[in-house]
């Protein structure tokens, strides 16, 4: 047995009171029991945050706070960042879920191998439960320019080794903010690896910023040029690639 380290989840939130009980009680019903799980509310106007401090006064293990005014996904996970105590981090939006075992089996694989970036395979499902489809044709491995042209990283499903890296720490943008943090983690290690296991359920949301497709165009261009600093031809080629990958190779 692995000599047990204390993961850090990292869970911002937004309006989610109807998903936000179940995305606690599956971190709650982990078989890993070495773990916190740090929320910061982004300002909800719902019972989010009501449903938060329920679940925060009976369990320890749950560290929550606040923004003081709506900062955005980027600036609130970054706050998370700076509270972290924990040897490795994960990360669960406030709509997602996992299977039990997640932590658990991810881990085990890090610490066997030596890996310092880890993801999983993920199913989808929809507002209401219901399944979509499996998200589990991964390749075992990617690097830097694999990730620049066709991100195959769900967030729900990413382990990192806190000590390994110089900075962990999301660029500000409204969307694909995580998919900049693979990035720039990736210019440090030579690899992420993939655990080929379904571990993770992410929730598909009509209301959701990625489901609007012109603008998921416009955050990569942003992401391409201003944050990774790309030429004009380049940031054209990945985005080409991009779109390419999503419209006919997954169909």
């Amino acid at each position: 047995m692995f000599e047990e380290k204390k993961i850090s989840v990292i869970t911002p939130s937004y309006n989610s009171e109807r998903f936000i009980s179940e995305t606690i009680k599956s971190v709650l019903m982990q078989s890993y029991k070495n773990w916190e799980l740090i929320i910061v509310d982004d300002c909800s106007s719902d019972k989010t945050i009501e449903i938060i401090k329920e679940f925060a006064n009976n369990e320890k293990r749950i560290k929550f706070f606040k923004n003081k005014a709506n900062l955005g996904a980027a600036v609130t996970r970054n706050y998370a960042f700076t509270r972290v105590t924990g040897e490795y981090i994960a990360f669960l939006d406030s709509d997602d879920l996992w299977h039990p075992d997640k932590l658990k089996l991810q881990l085990e694989f890090m610490k066997k191998n030596n890996y310092n970036f880890s993801f999983t395979g993920y199913k989808q499902i929809n507002e209401n439960d219901l399944f979509i489809k499996n998200i589990n044709n991964l390749p075992e491995k990617v690097n830097y320019e694999n990730t620049i042209k066709s991100n195959k990283i769900g967030c729900l499903t990413v382990m990192i080794k806190v000590g390994f890296f110089k900075e962990i720490s999301m660029p500000n943008l409204r969307k694909r903010q995580d998919f900049g943090l693979w990035l720039k983690l990736l210019k440090e290690c030579d690899y992420a690896y993939c655990l080929p296991e379904i571990l993770s359920s992410y929730r598909v949301r009509r209301d959701s910023v990625s489901s609007d497709k012109l603008s998921l165009i416009k955050f990569h261009w942003e992401l391409y040029r201003n944050i990774e600093k790309q030429s004009v031809l380049k940031s054209l080629y990945y985005l080409s690639y991009h779109i390419f990958n999503k419209v006919f190779l997954r169909k």
